[in-house]
């Protein structure tokens, strides 16, 4: 039996839910009091740890375990529990025996949100006001990838409390250029308390070959068959659970799992996606009004709620094509079987808690980063670093491929159709200041504390909320430093009482900003400001919703309120100043253009051995738009052949290499390969390849040359706009996907002659 399955079919919760409705039924109530009536019974003892490491009744327990568990990209509707067609029992039980909260926001990008999450402050105040990619440098404190020591993490304080802490899965607070093997490391996981990490440094990962981390190295993908990245770090935080429970059963811990899905590239095996066969052939209005309405069965969202119309560039289902059709319906299967093989993995986490007695003791907090993304545009995506570049992918590409979705041969992601499906019932999508950006579900799961099992909360709360509850609940108190620095207060508030108290208050007053994009919330009140890149910021236009009364915001009430506009403008100015929103900036992809002086990457020569770690591309020498050459010393015989350089991977990057005796340049930039080839040369000879760019962005002349020789060029008509590949610089090999299918048949396809060093020199 495929054990892949298994958990799905059999995990403890799930049994226990099978046995709850069976007894249900015989006793003649509601399976939801039932489980009540259960669960009441079963949290009114209290446990402890006997000498065994398990627990028993009748004692006080020790502090709890802390948990928390965050999607990437994931809407606001697609868990069951929030409303949605797609199986995800796992979450939903979790859901069933806690609470969901319908009024949960974050940040419209993951890393401020994951940089609230785990210091309980505004992202802004603590240096990470966007993507981690973008160091703005020393001239914007508020955007500089990392957090400021002075907002100390959970882990750093719970550590002085006894925990040890985990992290796995995405990280994404450390400055990309910072993310190289030899570091540095203060703005890793381990620099910023945690004891353990394994994971991705970076925004994004392949789901079969990522760029794995464990604590501070670099590692090689584990030689296993079917291995998929959300399995592995859910094998490895039970593993470090397990270890914990069985050596030190006396000390809580803390644990991370931040899960690359659902950010693209979609990426699961196939028998998730055929659970989904035909599900999503009648298209996406009409599931995202059986979402919409599901929502409003289960009290998910107001009864006022109005659906949102269709976002602008979606067209109706009935007005695409039969290739659009198909080819989108399977993106679709592919995002929902993705999710549920989430769901299982986490069941798997689940089980292991309760297995090794820790269940009871452990307090869950479940929440997506931001909202659906529509990277995906209106034909959905099978090239990850196209979708970054803004380059176009044609529906043929996206239709010859269907058969490719969520294997390793695409990198895919679903259209903006389906995207805006995942928001329902919202309009736009993630990096907007519309509730599809910031609103997404969050699930608190803590048995001690929460007697109102399966209850839906709607009170206003915040991403930086979630840790300074944990402190409240767990009676911990900000230390005054840590290590020897000063430490900023908490500008979270706690909502521990809501865990009990279904009246108790919300937070009344949250402001956002990303990119230049603004947005206020106060006392049921919302104004967002609508700013067009380039423009001075009082030009922007500024809309006023009244959430209370219009959830979906549908009425924009700026012309019948323009008191209440201003009013709510000058509550903007008064939270950016305190918590240093300011400068702002309005860059996009063009972000990971910017080089901080202080960066180790701006510089103009690079020297590289053989033996080299791969290099991540975020901390590889910045070649976009600039004159630069690469050299490389060699020694070979007529039968050496292999990779000289190479990063990124068959969807986009550039490699030389020598094989059958040619010396080959390759750039491929996704749409086009650019290529020169030579004849290889014998013996001691100095290879060098010279890009010279046009006067016109994005083209330029590559030449290469043997001993100083040219030996070919070739007009590049098209090279990347903000990023070259989503996988790094290998010297002397090509590790994890290669980017020529010329070696794809030959493994590393190390160079078997002897390479000197690889120095690229900038201009």
């Amino acid at each position: 039996m495929d054990t892949r399955l298994k958990v799905i079919r059999k995990s403890p919760f799930q049994k226990l839910t099978v046995f709850a409705s069976a007894l249900a039924l015989l006793s003649g109530c509601s399976y939801k009091n039932f489980m009540e009536q259960e669960v009441k019974a079963e949290t009114n003892k209290t446990t402890v740890k006997n000498e065994n490491g398990k627990q028993k009744e009748g004692e006080d327990s020790p502090k709890p375990n802390i948990v928390y568990i965050v999607l990437d990209d994931s809407g606001y509707s697609d868990l069951g529990s929030y409303g949605s067609e797609i199986q995800t029992p796992n979450l939903d039980m979790l859901a069933e025996n806690g609470l969901r909260y319908n009024n949960s926001h974050v940040t419209p990008v993951c890393s401020p949100t994951r940089a609230a999450l785990l210091t309980g402050r505004n992202p802004h105040d603590i240096g990470m006001a966007t993507v981690a990619n973008f160091d703005m440098g020393p001239e914007y404190p508020n955007k500089r990838g990392r957090i400021n020591p002075e907002a100390g993490t959970i882990a750093e304080v719970l550590k002085e409390e006894g925990y040890n802490s985990y992290a796995l899965g995405k990280w994404h607070l450390s400055p990309s250029h910072q993310a190289t093997p030899a570091g540095p490391y203060e703005n890793w996981p381990l620099g910023k308390g945690f004891d353990r990490f394994y994971g991705i440094l970076e925004d994004s990962s392949d789901q079969y070959k990522p760029e794995l981390v464990q604590d501070n190295s670099f590692i090689d993908v584990p030689e296993k068959e079917n291995y998929h990245f959300s399995e592995d770090i859910v094998d490895k935080a039970n593993q470090y659970v397990t270890d914990q429970a069985s050596i030190s059963p006396e000390k809580p811990f803390f644990l991370y799992l931040a899960f690359g899905a659902q950010h693209q590239p979609v990426q699961v095996p196939q028998e998730y996606i055929d659970k989904y066969k035909g599900v999503y052939d009648k298209g996406w209005d009409k599931i995202r009004e059986e979402r919409f309405n599901k929502q409003t069965e289960l009290g998910i969202i107001p009864n006022n709620s109005v659906l949102a119309p269709l976002n602008p560039g979606v067209k109706p289902w009935d007005q695409l094509t039969d290739d659009e059709k198909r080819a989108f319906a399977r993106l679709q299967e592919t995002y929902a079987g993705f999710l549920t093989h989430t769901d299982e993995q986490i069941g798997r986490f689940i089980e292991n808690l309760e297995f090794v007695g820790e269940l009871d003791n452990t307090m869950i907090v479940f929440l997506s980063d931001n909202g659906a993304s529509a990277m995906g545009k209106a034909t959905g995506s099978i090239n990850h670093t196209l979708a970054y570049n803004d380059l176009p992918e044609t529906i043929n590409d996206i239709v010859e491929n269907i058969d490719n979705f969520g294997t390793d041969k695409t990198k895919a992601e679903f259209p903006a159709g389906w995207a805006q499906v995942s928001n329902t019932p919202f309009k736009l999508y993630k990096s907007t200041m519309y509730e599809a950006g910031t609103k997404t579900p969050m699930i608190v799961y803590y048995p001690k504390a929460i007697k109102e099992k399966g209850a839906i909360r709607d009170q206003y709360v915040h991403v930086s909320d979630i840790t300074p509850t944990v402190y409240d609940l767990a009676g911990i108190e900000l230390p005054k430093e840590i290590k020897g620095v000063k430490q900023i207060p908490l500008h979270g508030e706690s909502f521990s009482d809501t865990l009990s108290n279904s009246q108790a208050a919300g937070k009344d007053t949250q402001y956002y900003e990303n990119n230049g994009q603004r947005a206020i919330y106060h006392d049921g009140w919302k104004a967002i400001a609508l700013h067009t890149k380039g423009q001075p910021y009082e030009n922007d236009v500024w809309q006023i919703y009244h959430l209370a009364e219009d959830p979906t915001e549908s009425n924009n009430l700026a012309a019948k309120y323009p008191e209440k506009l201003k009013e709510l403008q000058k509550l903007w100015d008064h939270e950016a100043k305190k918590y240093d929103v300011l400068p702002m900036t309005d860059i996009m992809g063009d972000g990971f253009l910017v080089m901080p002086s202080d960066s180790n990457r701006n510089r103009n020569t690079f020297t590289f051995y053989p033996g080299m770690s791969l290099l991540p591309e975020g901390a590889s020498p910045f070649i976009i738009n600039r004159h630069y050459s690469i050299t490389v010393p060699i020694n070979r015989e007529e039968s050496d052949e292999g990779v000289l350089l190479a990063l990124g991977n068959y969807e986009s990057g550039y490699t030389l290499y020598i094989k059958d005796n040619k010396l080959v340049y390759e750039y491929n930039v996704g749409t086009n390969v650019y290529r020169i080839e030579s004849e290889a040369p014998i013996g001691q000879s100095t290879i060098k390849y010279e890009f010279k760019p046009a006067a016109t962005p994005h083209k330029g002349i590559g030449s290469l040359f043997i001993n100083g020789k040219e030996a070919g060029s070739v007009t590049i008509d098209q090279t990347h706009k903000f990023k070259i590949s989503f996988e790094g610089l290998d010297i002397g090999r090509d590790t994890h996907y290669p980017v020529s299918p010329v070696y794809e048949n030959e493994g590393n396809f190390e160079f078997s002659g002897e390479l000197e060093k690889v120095v690229y020199e900038l201009k």
